[in-house]
């Protein structure tokens, strides 16, 4: 059996961000060109990966997702396997996730499955929102057409190996947007002949909080989050004739988010135009929700009570969004959360640092969904 911790701490090391993930790529080829697949798929479009375990014989074909890209925050940790990448670390887990699915590929190259084939897709660029898609713009899952797809999630706060799953809804539909607004500038000694961004920026901030919807067990929770407000320049002489706004908003279900960015867009235009500003609107780093179905969810506790782990029912879902989301409106499946400790520190925090000891774990609740 291979060293996982070991290739865990080197993908650690080699931490690269969403759509750079060149160095990663080349390092999960190298060991899966060992564990011979039947087939392994790279795409010019993307730097993800998608091995086939086929035993040439009719039955069920399962996806099994691991994502790679790492995330913008520093290594802070005196770790001997710390990251050399200035400002890029894997404080997501995704070195983890990806140790996991390199062990279920060892295990299926030992353990062949005896009908159907088994997808390994290794993803890149999840944290932006876009691996998924690059992988559905690709039509490779047209050809393979999976029954079922699964992935994991570590979990902070939660106690290590729990499995955490529910049906529908398991994380939120989010989407981050970008608001320009243009205005006047005019000399600071003669504010009234600028036309200011402000007044507009404060009712069009102050409108949308007013839509938060806090209680996340209720069906019409919304939370809208200011990322960022901000006014003008440093430059003392000149009145402010430019703004941005930034945030981002999160449902438990896309339509309600979808409503609510249509609404944001009338708010916006209609303030700006009152005070005779124009605006610009960008989206970006859209997750769909993800909807666990319900055999998934039920194949996926069976599995963790074989392999004599505690099953927990989540009686809301997570308000973070997980790329995942797009592929499980496409294909029946469900994402799962795998307990990460108690004292963990959250997800993106400089000390997070994904426990060695929960790869094991993962792998044989992926092996085992295998054999269901």
């Amino acid at each position: 059996m291979r060293n996982l911790i070991n290739i865990r701490h080197q993908l650690h090391q080699i931490a690269e961000p969403s759509g750079e993930e060149t160095k990663t790529q080349a390092f999960i080829l190298e060991i899966l060109k060992t564990l011979s697949p039947d087939a392994i798929h790279t795409f010019d479009n993307s730097r993800s990966i998608l091995a086939v375990y086929d035993s040439g014989k009719a039955g069920k074909t399962l996806l099994f997702r691991g994502d790679f890209d790492a995330v913008r925050v520093n290594e802070c940790l005196d770790i001997p396997y710390r990251s050399c990448t200035s400002g890029v670390s894997h404080k997501c887990g995704h070195d983890g996730h990806t140790a996991i699915l390199l062990g279920l590929a060892e295990q299926l190259h030992l353990n062949p499955p005896h009908s159907g084939r088994i997808l390994l897709f290794f993803q890149a660029a999840e944290e932006t929102g876009e691996g998924a898609q690059e992988l559905l713009d690709t039509h490779i899952l047209d050809t393979y057409f999976p029954n079922q797809i699964f992935a994991l999630h570590n979990i902070p706060g939660m106690p290590l190996g729990t499995i955490l799953c529910r049906k529908d809804s398991f994380t939120c539909s989010v989407i981050s947007c970008d608001i320009a607004l243009h205005g006047r500038t005019s000399h600071a000694a003669e504010p009234l002949k600028a036309l200011s961004p402000y007044p507009a920026a404060k009712r069009i901030t102050d409108k949308l909080l007013s839509f938060n919807q806090y209680d996340i067990s209720r069906d019409d929770f919304f939370l809208l989050t200011l990322v960022e407000f901000r006014v003008g320049e440093p430059a003392y002489g000149v009145t402010a004739g430019e703004g941005v706004l930034r945030f981002t908003l999160r449902a438990k279900d896309d339509a309600l988010l979808q409503e609510r960015r249509k609404e944001l867009i009338q708010i916006c235009e209609m303030c700006a135009a009152h005070d005779g500003l124009t605006t610009e609107i960008g989206w970006r780093e859209y997750f769909a929700a993800t909807k666990n179905h319900e055999d998934a969810v039920r194949r996926i506790q069976a599995a963790a009570e074989q392999c004599g782990l505690t099953y927990n029912h989540l009686p809301v879902p997570f308000s973070w969004g997980e790329d995942f989301g797009l592929l499980t409106q496409q294909y029946e499946g469900a994402l799962f959360g795998l307990g990460s400790g108690t004292e963990q520190s959250p997800l993106h925090h400089p000390d997070f640092d994904f426990p060695d000891e929960l790869i094991d774990t993962g792998v044989k609740i992926f092996y085992q969904l295998t054999t269901n």
